[in-house]
């Protein structure tokens, strides 16, 4: 007799037919599945290195929501959040469909959220079965016995959008659909675009649900404290959170809910470009193990041997790993309501304090802004540093207002009367290019000295342009270093500098300054 089908193992539901599913495969298959398919190589010590050809970055013009009338009303239209119509969506939806008749498959079925009040079962098909480790690892792995997909990520790489047909940009599409409860994934093989689908979806669900969802790291101390860590691509938010002292939440992305803080995923996405054995051995250990998925990392097809300082195909090498790869994370991926704040910014001007204290109406202005900068050499024509505002550290995935997420946070601050801190992990003594970056150990000083109450009962200045309150003294960290202006030979060249970045905080605040406390508007940087 021919066993029955379970219907939840069924991608016809999907509208898939006539496909070769694998359903939530292991590790060690889904690994002879990509070798087996040339996806990728086997490293020395263990890691799977795989290629994402042209497309080694998000796409952020290529990401579009659909404008249907469950969801309308709640998005922020314009800038990331560009509308699609229903029938350009539904077109795009059945020529993926179309493509995939008798394709291999890879099915995950996994949970987005670690607290079960606000767990999201999600369902990702892939048509690499890398890109199904990459999900498998990013995500959440539980008891699959009650798991009815609530979010759908089909992924396509091989797919070309049709702009005149799908109403793209580009033969590249990430099109969200939050009545359809849909993501559709076509032209890319960057497998953060599943990742970031996904945190876009938490993102709109949760704050109409009261809980404040958010770009960053988590970690929890010895005594129950749990600190956050905010922060864009470069500042350091994974490897500052990743504290042998401290327990990890998670690296990337959290909700903060009336219970407390809790990670939305299972893993890790770690950037390893120029990784240090010496400076971050927790993350670096994972490149030389079985199961992490190593992006765009340059590897020796003889001896396959690792080199994580080669950009050669991009400066965005990556590792997905299991957070359980990181000796001291945080089985439950859960913490209480957090006691300290860490925004994190890595200023290539090299004029903003290594540390600040924050006011409450200071830490709205900041996270409002969320300032980091580019510095020269990374894009073409970038010639000097460049100034980058990503509102609430996230901008390109917040579907809502800006200032839901920021009503929010503040709420929560005053509630849990949190400290917030601003720190700046980029360049001292002059400039990208003149100056040097700050070193980790004094930045790591000053974080340990916060969160352990050492700055509690020192002196502090206020920064004449910044507007920011500077520790006069912090536990092993030298005196100059805490005044940045002092790390310059020329002070004139660090005025005007910081007088320039002054002026592009107060242009960027433009946006926010009707709709927020005139002591908001009143707590950011003087020109």
């Amino acid at each position: 007799m021919t066993p029955a089908v379970d219907p939840r193992r069924s991608l016809e539901q999907e509208g898939i037919h006539d496909a070769q599913a694998h359903w939530n495969l292991s590790d060690a298959v889904l690994y002879e599945q990509a070798i087996r398919r040339s996806e990728g190589l086997l490293a020395a010590e263990g890691p799977l290195v795989c290629r994402t050809g042209h497309h080694t970055g998000r796409s952020p013009n290529d990401k579009f929501i659909v404008r249907e009338p469950s969801s309308e009303q709640h998005v922020a239209w314009g800038g990331p959040n560009r509308p699609m119509s229903v029938e350009h969506f539904d077109r795009l939806h059945e020529d993926m469909l179309a493509s995939l008749r008798g394709a291999e498959l890879f099915v995950q079925d996994c949970y987005a959220g670690a607290d079960g009040r606000y767990r999201l079962p999600i369902r990702v098909i892939t048509e690499y079965a890398w890109h199904s480790l990459f999900a498998r690892n990013l995500f959440i792995l539980d008891d699959l016995a009650g798991h009815v997909p609530e979010f759908t990520v089909i992924d396509r790489p091989s797919f070309k959008a049709d702009p005149t047909r799908h109403g793209t940009n580009s033969e590249v599409v990430v099109a969200l659909n939050f009545a359809k409860r849909l993501v559709l994934i076509g032209g890319t093989s960057y497998a953060g675009e599943i990742k970031k689908s996904i945190f876009s979806t938490l993102n709109y669900l949760l704050p109409l649900r009261g809980v404040l969802s958010m770009h960053c790291s988590a970690n929890i101390g010895a005594d129950g404290d749990t600190a956050l860590f905010f922060g864009l691509s470069g500042t350091g938010k994974t490897t500052l959170s990743s504290d042998p002292d401290r327990g990890l939440i998670g690296d990337d992305e959290h909700g903060w809910s009336d219970h407390g803080v809790f990670n939305f995923e299972g893993g890790c996405y770690a950037k390893t470009i120029r990784l240090s054995a010496e400076a971050e051995p927790q993350i670096y250990a994972t490149t030389r193990r079985f199961g992490t998925v190593l992006e765009n990392v340059v590897i020796d097809p003889v001896t396959r041997r690792l080199d994580l300082d080669s950009d050669q195909f991009t400066e965005n090498t990556r590792a997905a790993y299991p957070i359980q790869f990181i000796d001291n994370a945080v089985p439950s991926g859960q913490g209480g309501h957090p006691k300290h704040i860490v925004m994190l910014t890595a200023d290539a001007f090299g004029v903003l304090p290594p540390i600040s204290r924050l006011s409450p109406a200071a830490a709205m202005y900041h996270f409002l802004s969320g300032y980091t900068a580019k510095v020269a050499g990374t894009e073409k024509g970038v010639t000097e540093p460049k100034a980058t505002f990503s509102t609430c550290f996230g901008a390109p995935f917040l579907p809502l207002a800006p200032s839901r997420y920021a009503g929010l946070l503040g709420e929560k601050i005053a509630r849990h009367e949190a400290q917030v801190w601003l720190v700046n992990t980029g360049w001292t003594g002059g400039p990208y290019g003149v100056g040097s970056r700050m070193r980790i150990r004094f930045t790591r000083a000053m974080i340990a000295a916060a969160l352990g109450g050492d700055l509690d009962g020192v002196l502090y200045d206020t920064h004449p342009v910044f507007n920011l309150q500077v520790p006069q003294s912090c536990p092993n960290v030298p005196l100059e270093v805490l005044n940045p202006r002092s790390t310059w030979a020329d002070t004139a060249a660090y005025d005007a500098q910081a007088a320039k970045l002054a002026r592009m905080f107060q242009d960027n605040f433009k946006t926010f300054a009707s709709s927020v406390a005139a002591d908001v508007v009143t707590a950011g940087p003087h020109a």
